[in-house]
């Protein structure tokens, strides 16, 4: 359907940034919602998508578009209260007083139903709850063309190196930005990170990671992280550092998810795999921030040292633990010098680690994920029932060094950076040349890391 003129002119106005609420914010059962903005195109103006709780993405009409736009802006009026039934239902008065405007034949009992059976959708999408509504989900490769920014952007905002010496408190072995240039530079200042934050904003980047190095080693986290609470935000760390006192400090920061790399139960097996004796430290940060209520995953990289998988899974299973992540290696930074590369498992090796861990974790009330493109295949991952991972560098994640360049993500650290953040131009870094390349193979939805490509090619992997 052709676009109209009240439609083009309201487009115009409201449609220049990403639109954001959070429902049920104390939780549980949050609903974060980004509407990302349409682009309009020779005057029509295309459908936008809403991201729940920063994973799902799901087409909206342009009617729905404003009609949600709407429905934000009043919402967003109660920010930091809690909303009475009479305010609500003067929330959802007020909406269609303002969409009336756009579309002034439309009755408001049809408006109000509307905006019932979208809240009712998103909340279902975002509990994984059955979706009466026939929703087209899209995935990210189909709505590559459409796309101004990525739709999440790690912050590396802690250095591996800091005035010449090491700035970790951890050393491990597979350490995916130790020895790169670019994971050693001069830190930015706390406001020139909240400047990039502000420019995430601008450019339409709905959610933030910060990580690093290690970002507990900086000590103005809470304050970047509290910064950023427009965003979905999130913390990937060693865990080291989350003390009752820290977690407490994070939740308050309104941080909404958290994910601590954790090798092995083993206390032997991960203290070696993290080059310090950590070991209790990190379970330690595992339980509090369990106590806390921090929306917790742990990400397991699996090797020779720590195949059996399941053992760890137990443990954390007891703990509490509902959601795991693991990955195979990529080779980069210590990663792809020998003391790792020896402890590469083979693809057989990950694929056996993989069947008995999904077993154990559906049979537990576990949510797993393997997050590591190339190692398994569709099929293999269909017949697992899980998803398959599939790069997505310059696509659905970029990522800003330590010193604000942009890099395609946050493993890619030796190549030239594809801009700096604060002094160019966006949509010259979006839209440059190399961007477009990267964007463009990640958009085919291939299930291969391209840094291991790479790597084949020149003979340095099998």
């Amino acid at each position: 359907m052709k676009t109209t003129k009240r439609e083009r002119e309201y487009a115009l106005m409201h449609f220049g940034e990403v639109h954001h609420t959070t429902l049920n914010p104390e939780g549980p059962g949050v609903v974060r919602i980004h509407l990302v903005p349409p682009a309009i195109r020779d005057g029509e103006v295309e459908d936008s998508v809403a991201i729940i709780n920063g994973q799902d993405v799901i087409p909206v009409s342009r009617s729905w578009s404003i009609l949600l736009t709407e429905f934000i802006e009043e919402v967003n009026k109660y920010a930091g209260r809690e909303i009475t039934d009479e305010q609500a239902t003067a929330i959802v008065d007020e909406t269609c007083k303002k969409v009336k405007k756009v579309y002034p034949v439309v009755l408001k009992s049809r408006l109000r139903r509307d905006i019932q059976t979208m809240m009712e959708t998103f909340k279902h999408v975002a509990y994984g709850e059955e979706v009466n509504e026939p929703i087209a989900y899209i995935n990210m490769g189909e709505y590559a063309p459409y796309m101004r920014a990525p739709h999440r952007m790690d912050l590396m905002v802690s250095a591996m190196t800091k005035d010449g010496k090491w700035h970790c408190n951890q050393n491990c072995v597979h350490c995916y930005a130790a020895g790169q240039e670019q994971s050693s530079e001069k830190e930015l200042s706390t406001e020139e990170w909240k400047a990039i934050i502000d420019k995430c904003r601008q450019v339409g980047i709905p959610q933030v990671t910060f990580t690093g190095g290690e970002p507990t080693m900086r000590e103005d986290l809470f304050e970047l992280i509290d910064y950023a609470k427009w965003f979905i935000t999130r913390l990937n760390t060693n865990g080291v550092k989350l003390t009752k006192e820290y977690c407490e400090s994070l939740k308050k920061a309104s941080l909404d998810s958290a994910q601590i790399t954790f090798y092995s139960c083993d206390e032997e097996i991960h203290n070696q795999l993290v080059g310090a004796p950590k070991y209790q430290d990190t379970v330690a940060g595992i339980e509090n921030a369990l106590a806390a209520g921090i929306n917790l995953s742990i990400n397991t990289p699996l090797c020779t040292l720590n195949r059996d998988y399941v053992k760890t899974l137990k443990f954390l299973h007891e703990k509490g633990v509902l959601y795991v992540t693991c990955s195979g290696l990529i080779t980069t930074g210590n990663a792809a010098k020998e003391a790792s590369e020896n402890l590469q498992l083979t693809l057989p090796e990950i694929r056996e680690i993989l069947k008995e861990a999904v077993e154990y974790c559906y049979a537990n009330g576990m949510e797993i994920s393997f997050t590591s493109p190339g190692w398994v295949d569709d099929k293999f991952c269909k017949e697992l029932g899980i998803s398959t991972p599939n790069c997505g560098a310059c696509l659905s994640n970029m990522a800003i060094t330590p010193g604000g360049n942009v890099v395609p993500c946050q493993s890619w650290l030796n190549d030239a950076p594809l801009g700096d953040f604060l002094k160019d131009d966006w949509e010259k870094i979006w839209n440059g040349e190399t961007c477009k390349i990267r964007r463009a193979y990640s958009a085919t939805m291939r299930s291969e890391c391209p840094l291991r490509i790479v790597r084949r090619k020149a003979g340095m992997e099998k």
